[in-house]
């Protein structure tokens, strides 16, 4: 065995098998001789052996110090407590997660799993070929195949095997206090409550939003919870939606790097755009809005071969020229989906200097916009389509009621002047376009979409319908025309599109609609494929005989749920062959992204759709038809949040509803002064079993034949309400309708020999 140079008689002796390296007095070894070292001599697991093994000694030491602890910090070493050791090795096969603000066209993600003992993450990149099958985008998590490329400092690469979901957060409550300690009052509406013990509170105060971690104790294994972080306060914060927002996992609060970029962004030259500042196209909008990303004009047509036709122009924000492909902008506006609206607050795609100024079309300033010139006949009929990337100066900023008012014969200042030159003409060319609409017939359903209206508080002051104008439908005709000719035209220039596609309802939701209707003695459709028109038949049919709000429930319920997609298979609902979302690109990606192929497939600027995001067209689809769900169920939960909290001081009260769903275990009712929704157990509803039958959409007692079906009006008491579950119960007050009883279930089998359920009895 080789004797150290310089050795102490005291200095332990090499361990047998390992030699000592030989360097001169201030020459330090590289990262790959220490983690070969480390690798042949497993006895080498600190910063003194590793000194001792290259002969380092004094001051030579300190150095060696540095290299270690940078070594650290690249995550080629994990120290645990002195010991120094490799960093783990990824498997073959593990689940990544891709950073949100990750750069889409260079992907790279860290293990969703990994032990702090072994250091730092290691960096991933991720590998996507032309060709692939999986496709993920910023904010996905993937199951991915590594490959650990050559060296002795670990690197890797990723090929993605599948995008999978995202589990969700810790579970969420409100910290209450009471005279026994504390309680966690769930969110969840299943969820039981839990007490917390004083140690495991934390910093947190009564009606605080928390994240806990359940724990189990005592030999009766009763379940607590620990506070692991202390979200906000939903009732200082004045804003019952963050519970939803963190429940969801729904990001708010935005970067600084995002808020810097959006700072520094200017407005937009005029150079290389047409002049169309002296069109006077106006905004029309909810009073209250605060960013208008589309205007409006129309003028008849002075071509005596249209003539009685139109040219329609319309304006829309040109976010694409402020939010940059790849920029931290585009990711988090990637991240976000779209904008989410609750009663309390907005939640914005973009920061407040892109879209209530930048990109708002404010009234009397210049605005970037891309532009759009579409040419009607008499009846509606689109004849001719452009798109143009124009600098524009809204002439007026409307309401919805002030110009409906302005045509309807009480103008106000702002909208005497405009009524001839701007309204009229408007109002006209929308009378041509609800022809085509009427002779198109898309699915025409009535389902009045209540509104919360909050205090200066934040609390609930009333629940109103908004009145239906044909302001409204104006603008709604003009985007959806808007939005057809984007398609169209992307599809002239063969560049990939994400279409907005709505499929037909399914065979099988079809025939549970026929049963229904058979049930209400209605005429069933004899086809088997319904197109809008047919439904609208139905529904015109159900209003006949007083029954369309059990129809019109049942017809929502069987149409399937719009997406975006790169395939197109049509818009079932609009009855349109091709639609794509353009015209707000202020609260929706998918517009964005419209946007951009426009750009590119026109030649209107640089800034147009990448080749990247044109093949990540499906994953880009995937992960903004989940965030616009996602989107859906939070503004949802928070009214159903808001409507029980401004219920819960009415507590054995009687009120009026109509039964919207129904399950085996009860049915839920929507009350018709505001909305909200509660459960009613079916072991409540009488001395009877209750039997579900889906064909009529019905619970019924088979003894008394008593009857509960969708749409049916009742009249219920509220016996409970769950503020922070948005939970309700009610009981039935009003009886049900008596039909035949079906009889007892017991013995009886269905056709294939199966025992038939039982329902549910009462156990009062």
């Amino acid at each position: 065995m080789a004797k150290r140079t310089g050795q102490s008689p005291s200095a332990p002796a090499p361990r047998k098998g390992r030699r000592s390296a030989s360097f001169t007095p201030g020459q330090l070894p590289t990262r790959e001789q220490i983690l070969e070292a480390i690798a042949d001599f497993p006895e080498i697991n600190s910063k003194r052996e590793i000194a001792r093994h290259f002969n380092i000694k004094g001051d030579d030491r300190v150095p060696l110090k540095v290299l270690l602890r940078d070594m650290e910090k690249e995550g080629l070493l994990a120290r645990k407590r002195k010991e120094l050791r490799p960093v783990g090795e990824l498997p073959a096969v593990t689940v990544l997660d891709i950073p949100a603000d990750a750069d889409p066209d260079n992907l790279h993600a860290f293990p969703a799993k990994w032990d702090e003992d072994e250091g730092e993450k290691p960096r991933v990149a991720v590998s996507v070929s032309k060709d692939a099958r999986v496709v993920p985008g910023p904010g996905d998590r993937i199951l991915a195949r590594i490959q650990r490329d050559g060296g002795t400092v670990p690197t890797y690469t990723a090929r993605p095997m599948k995008v999978l979901d995202k589990p969700r957060k810790a579970d969420l409550g409100i910290v209450r206090m009471d005279d026994d300690g504390a309680r966690l009052v769930p969110i969840e509406r299943k969820a039981r409550e839990m007490r917390i013990s004083a140690g495991d509170l934390g910093d947190a105060k009564d009606g605080d939003l928390v994240e806990v971690e359940v724990t189990v104790s005592g030999r009766m294994m009763i379940p607590r919870a620990k506070v692991v972080s202390v979200v906000g306060n939903p009732q200082s914060e004045g804003a019952v939606s963050l519970i939803a927002l963190h429940s969801l996992d729904i990001p708010y609060r935005f970067p600084a790097s995002v808020l810097k970029e959006s700072e520094e962004a200017q407005e937009a030259p005029l150079k290389g755009r047409e002049d169309w500042r002296d069109i006077p196209l106006v905004t029309i909008d909810p009073a209250d809005a605060k960013d208008h990303d589309d205007a409006v004009h129309a003028e008849p047509d002075t071509d005596p071969n249209n003539a009685g036709g139109f040219i329609i122009r319309v304006g829309i924000a040109d976010v694409s020229y402020y939010v940059k492909s790849g920029s931290t902008m585009d990711r988090e506006a990637f991240l976000r989906g779209n904008s989410v609206y609750f009663p309390d607050r907005v939640v914005p795609m973009l920061p407040e200097r892109i879209s209530n100024d930048l990109c708002s079309l404010r009234e009397g300033e210049n605005r970037a916009s891309m532009a759009l010139r579409i040419v009607i006949d008499a009846e509606g009929n689109k004849k001719s389509h452009s798109f143009h990337r124009v600098m524009m100066r809204s002439a007026a900023k409307l309401s919805y009621q002030q110009a409906q008012a302005a045509i309807d014969g009480q103008p106000d200042d702002v909208t005497g002047p405009l009524l001839e030159p701007i309204l009229k003409p408007l109002w006209a060319a929308y009378a041509a376009l609800a022809k085509a609409r009427d002779r198109r017939g898309p699915l025409a359903l009535d389902l009045p979409e209540r509104r919360i209206r909050l205090d200066a508080n934040g609390m609930v002051e009333g629940v109103y319908v908004p009145e239906r104008l044909d302001a409204h439908k104006l603008i709604e005709e003009m985007m959806i025309l808007s939005n057809v000719c984007a398609a169209e035209t992307l599809e002239k220039h063969k560049l990939g599109l994400l279409y907005r596609v709505h499929d037909a309802p399914s065979q099988e939701k079809i025939v549970t609609l026929g049963e229904f209707l058979k049930s209400l003695d209605l005429p069933v459709p004899r086809s088997e494929a319904l197109r809008p028109k047919d439904f609208n038949q139905i529904l015109y049919r159900a209003d006949k005989a007083g029954k369309s709000q059990q129809v019109n429930e049942m017809v929502l319920r069987s149409q399937a749920q719009a997406e975006y997609a790169p395939g197109n298979y049509g818009h079932y609902g609009l009855n349109l062959d091709r639609y794509a979302h353009f015209t707000s690109p202020i609260r929706r990606y998918a517009d964005l992204i419209v946007h951009r192929a426009l750009i590119r497939a026109l030649d209107l600027g640089d800034d147009g759709l990448s080749v990247a995001e044109e093949q990540r067209l499906g994953s880009i689809g995937e992960h903004i038809s989940a965030t616009e769900r996602r989107a859906m169920v939070a503004e949802r939960e928070t009214s159903d949040r808001l409507l029980a909290q401004y219920l819960a001081a009415h507590i054995g009260a009687r009120f009026t509803g109509k039964i919207a769903g129904l399950v085996g275990a009860g049915l839920f009712v929507r009350l018709d002064e505001t909305g909200a929704d509660g459960f009613v157990p079916v072991s409540s509803l009488g001395q009877d079993y209750f039997r579900h039958f889906e064909d009529q959409q019905a619970l019924i007692g088979e003894r008394t034949g008593e009857r509960f079906r969708i749409g049916d009006r009742v009249e219920v008491r509220l016996l409970e309400a769950a503020p922070m579950a948005g939970a309700l119960r009610f009981e039935v007050l009003s009886e049900g309708e008596r039909v035949k009883p079906p009889g007892p279930t017991r013995g009886r089998r269905d056709r294939k020999g199966k025992p038939t359920p039982r329902g549910h009895r009462a156990r009062r």
